[in-house]
C-alpha cells in the first residue's frame, strides 16, 4: 500500500496551480444525463473520484471520452454523452465507495422518469443522511421507496411536474439534485434555503449553458422554469478552492510565499480572512492569490459554517497550522459530528489538542516531530501532510488513497514549491 514520506521543515516558495474543483467536477458530471447531446467538461481534475464517477456514469450507459489526454498536464478534458441510458441502477458496489453517487438520483428520475441507486459511501466523517434529497424530489412529484439498502424514485407518469421545497437546513448535496431535477420538469420548482456554496453556482451556470432557465443563482432562492429537454454544452470546472485553502496553509505553517494559481478572493474570503486574522499576508495578483507568512502564526476562533461562512472541508487543514501557533486556538465543527479524527493522529506528531464534544482547543507547540501517522479521510489527510511540512525528522503518512480522492498529483505540486516529498508504492 502507497505512503508519503516527508522530511519537514523546508520553507515553501514559488507558484501552485490550483486544479479543477473535485466538489464542483462530481456535480458537474451526472449532468450530463440530462441531455442526450454531449457535455464537455475543461479543467476536469485527475482524481480517483472523479474516475470513480465516471465509472458509474459508464454503467448507466454515458460514454465518456478524453481528449488528448496528457500525464504532464494537470487537468483533463472529458465528454460525457448519454444519447442512451442503459440503465437507471446505481449498484452499491460502486456507490458505496463514494457519497457523490446519490447525485445520479435526481437526472436519472427526472429524465427517465425512474430510478434505483443504493444508499451512498464515502468517508466516515458523520451522520449524513439523505433525507432531505428525498424531500426535494417528492415535492417534485416522485414517489419514493427505501427497500434493501436502495432508493427508488418514479414520477407518475413518467415525468417529474415540478413544485416548492423548502430546506429545514442547508444541504449542499440535496441543492445539487433538487436543481438538476427541477430543470427537466413540467412546471416551474422553486428551492427555499439553497445552498449558496461556489460549487452552486458553477452547477447552476452549467445548467443554464445547457439551456436551463434559473433565477436567483448565488442566493438561498433558486426559481428554476422546466424544460422538455436540454442541449450539450463545453464548460470549464471552477478552480478548487478547499485545495488553494489547503496549499495557503501549508505555505503559512512553513512560514513560506506561495503564489495559488487561479485561486477567487471573493470565493475564499472566509479562509483568506482567517489566514489574515492568524497574521498571513494576503495578496491578490493579476492570474493568483500570494499567500506569505514569517513563521509568527496568532491563534484564531473558528466555528464552521455553510457558505459564506468557514468551510467544514478546511478545518482539518487549519487545526494542521494552528497546531504551531502562538497561543491557543478554539475550532468548533458545527456541520458534521465526526470530524475529529486526525486529531489523535496530530498528536502523535507533538500536537497539544483537547477536544470536548464538538469543540477544539489547539494550543501551539514550538515543534511538531515527524512520526509514522494513519490518515482517516480525505481532509484529515491534508491536515497530516500540513504537518509533516512543518515538522522535524521524516513522517510517513499511511493511507494516501484517501489523498487521491481530492488533491491532484499532490507531491508533484509540493515538490515544486520546495517540499521534500515523496510516494513510497513499497510502503
Amino acid at each position: 500500500m502507497d505512503r508519503i514520506i516527508i522530511r519537514g521543515g523546508n520553507r515553501l516558495s514559488g507558484r501552485i496551480h490550483i486544479s479543477g474543483a473535485k466538489n464542483a467536477a462530481l456535480t458537474l458530471m451526472p449532468c450530463a444525463l440530462l441531455t442526450d447531446e454531449p457535455l464537455t467538461l475543461r479543467n476536469l481534475p485527475r482524481l480517483a473520484d472523479v474516475d470513480g464517477f465516471g465509472h458509474l456514469l459508464n454503467q448507466l450507459g454515458v460514454s465518456t471520452m478524453v481528449e488528448g489526454a496528457n500525464p504532464n498536464e494537470f487537468g483533463r478534458v472529458m465528454t460525457l454523452r448519454a444519447n442512451r441510458v442503459t440503465s437507471t441502477t446505481a449498484p452499491y458496489d460502486i456507490v458505496r465507495k463514494m457519497r457523490a453517487s446519490i447525485l445520479v438520483l435526481g437526472p436519472l428520475v427526472a429524465r427517465m422518469g425512474e430510478a434505483t441507486v443504493s444508499l451512498p459511501g464515502g468517508c466516515a466523517i458523520g451522520n449524513r443522511p439523505i433525507d432531505l434529497h428525498l424531500k426535494a424530489l417528492e415535492a417534485f412529484g416522485a414517489e419514493i421507496e427505501i427497500t434493501s439498502g436502495y432508493v427508488k424514485a418514479i414520477a407518475p407518469g413518467g415525468r417529474l411536474s415540478g413544485g416548492t421545497v423548502r430546506f429545514p437546513v442547508v444541504s449542499v448535496g440535496a441543492t445539487e439534485n433538487a436543481l438538476m431535477a427541477a430543470t427537466l420538469c413540467r412546471g416551474t420548482s422553486v428551492i427555499e434555503n439553497a445552498a449558496r456554496e461556489p460549487e452552486i453556482v458553477d452547477l447552476c451556470n452549467c445548467l443554464v449553458a445547457m439551456g436551463a432557465v434559473i433565477d436567483g443563482i448565488g442566493t438561498e432562492t433558486l426559481t428554476i422554469e422546466g424544460k422538455d429537454r436540454l442541449h450539450g454544452a463545453t464548460y470549464a470546472v471552477m478552480p478548487d478552492r478547499i485545495e488553494a485553502g489547503s496549499y495557503a496553509c501549508a505555505a503559512a505553517i512553513t512560514g513560506g510565499s506561495v503564489d495559488l494559481v487561479g485561486a477567487d478572493l471573493h470565493e475564499m474570503a472566509a479562509t483568506f480572512d482567517a489566514l489574515a486574522e492568524a497574521g498571513v499576508k494576503i495578496e491578490a495578483l493579476k492570474d493568483a492569490i500570494r499567500v506569505s507568512a514569517d513563521g509568527k502564526l496568532g491563534p484564531l476562533t473558528l466555528s464552521t459554517a455553510p457558505y459564506p461562512g468557514f468551510a467544514t472541508d478546511m478545518q482539518a487543514q487549519f487545526m494542521a497550522m494552528l497546531c504551531m501557533a502562538n497561543g491557543a486556538s478554539v475550532l468548533t465543527e458545527t456541520i458534521f459530528e465526526n470530524r475529529y479524527m486526525h486529531v489523535p493522529e496530530l498528536a502523535r506528531m507533538g500536537a497539544d489538542i483537547q477536544v470536548t464534544g464538538r469543540s477544539a482547543v489547539v494550543r501551539g507547540v514550538p515543534v511538531l516531530n515527524g512520526a509514522p501517522v494513519m490518515a482517516t479521510d480525505l481532509r484529515a489527510s491534508m491536515s497530516l501532510i500540513i504537518a509533516g511540512l512543518a515538522a522535524q525528522g521524516e513522517t510517513h503518512v499511511q493511507r494516501v488513497y484517501h489523498l487521491d480522492r481530492g488533491y491532484e498529483r499532490l507531491e508533484e505540486k509540493l515538490q515544486g514549491i520546495g517540499a521534500d516529498i515523496e510516494r513510497d508504492s513499497d510502503g
